[in-house]
């Protein structure tokens, strides 16, 4: 009994975080609000699909019952594919024609009634032709991701990946239990749990929501790459990190770019704002100069100046965001004698 409850109450808490992901994302107002509601209705679709079985393990349905709870499926393979295809091909113009990939949805929803279910023959080929339709999304999830390796953002990639392997390890998991192969049923909602809770915590990590704001941008991966190697070159042969009033804007005009597209190639290839990358070179160099026998008996603010940066302080909190020491305690550490 004890056992049971455990795993009722572990099944429900899944179903009621992928309901709140699912509101959370029809309200979201930042990022690719397109791409958002087809997340959301992906959760909406596997949350029906496994809502249907932590209730038919406890109580009695319907058969249209649980067709209706089946129709889940039918609607998440096809927004998961529309929700890659959106995140990841910027210049892909999705058009509502697209969306006659939900016919198969809304007719076993209108006939749930008149579909068997009721453990026969075509009870078990309704639901097999269900499980393969979900294979076939699936698949098309999958080519899209091989297609965007070299042109979609790596983070958004992998984040897509990350969803797609986790709605392949639920269809493998009802596959293996309508051939028999797993008997323990709830088994779909613990799961379901388990990867729900692991998507909101990458969705944390990875934010992926702030990176959706260059979606729209007309810079690919290929040209982001371009741009980010002229950057380097910049403050690597003329080292203009040097210059205190350095600045986004400067640096834009410096490369005949915009400054949304300059920031857009150094979050999506170096994971960092301008600052931050600025502040990384500054510091690569202030590590040069703190073990440098010319610079032993200079000050930290001679170093902190020599630089770029314009006061001892923010140089300080830089130095030791990129090092976790401080630069004294790192000049004691690694000066030659």
């Amino acid at each position: 009994m004890l056992q049971q409850g455990f795993i009722l109450v572990l099944s429900c808490l899944g179903l009621a975080q992928a309901l709140f992901l699912s509101f959370y994302l029809f309200t979201l107002k930042k990022g690719n609000r397109q791409a958002n509601k087809f997340l959301a209705f992906v959760l909406l679709g596997l949350t029906i699909r496994i809502g249907k079985s932590v209730f038919n393990n406890y109580m009695v349905l319907d058969p249209w019952h649980r067709n209706l709870g089946i129709s889940g499926i039918l609607m998440s393979g096809p927004f998961l594919w529309f929700y890659g295809r959106v995140l990841l091909q910027k210049n892909d113009h999705f058009s509502k024609w697209n969306y006659v990939h939900l016919t198969p949805f809304v007719v076993f929803v209108l006939f749930s009634k008149l579909i068997p279910n009721v453990k026969n023959f075509e009870s078990y080929l309704s639901y097999g032709l269900v499980v393969f339709h979900l294979a076939i999304y699936l698949i098309l999830s999958w080519v899209t991701i091989f297609k965007m390796v070299k042109e979609a953002n790596p983070r958004l990639l992998r984040w897509y990946r990350a969803i797609v392997i986790g709605a392949c390890l639920i269809w493998c998991f009802y596959l293996s239990n309508f051939i028999g192969f797993i008997p323990f049923y709830i088994g779909g909602a613990i799961l379901y749990s388990i990867l729900v809770y692991g998507f909101s915590y990458l969705l944390l990590k990875r934010h992926v929501f702030a990176l959706e704001k260059y979606s729209n941008s007309s810079i690919n991966r290929s040209t982001s790459k371009k741009i980010l190697e002229q950057i380097k070159e910049a403050f690597v042969d003329e080292e203009i990190f040097l210059n205190t009033d350095i600045s986004l804007q400067k640096m834009a005009e410096k490369l005949e770019i915009t400054p949304r597209e300059l920031s857009q190639v150094i979050n999506e290839n170096e994971q960092k704002n301008f600052s931050e990358f600025v502040n990384h070179y500054r510091i690569k160099k202030a590590k040069v100069l703190l073990i440098d026998p010319e610079y032993s008996n200079e000050k930290i603010a001679t170093v902190a100046y020599d630089c770029g940066f314009g006061n001892v302080t923010s140089f300080n909190l830089a130095f030791k965001a990129e090092t976790e020491t401080t630069p004294s305690k790192y000049r004691t550490q690694f000066r030659v004698i």
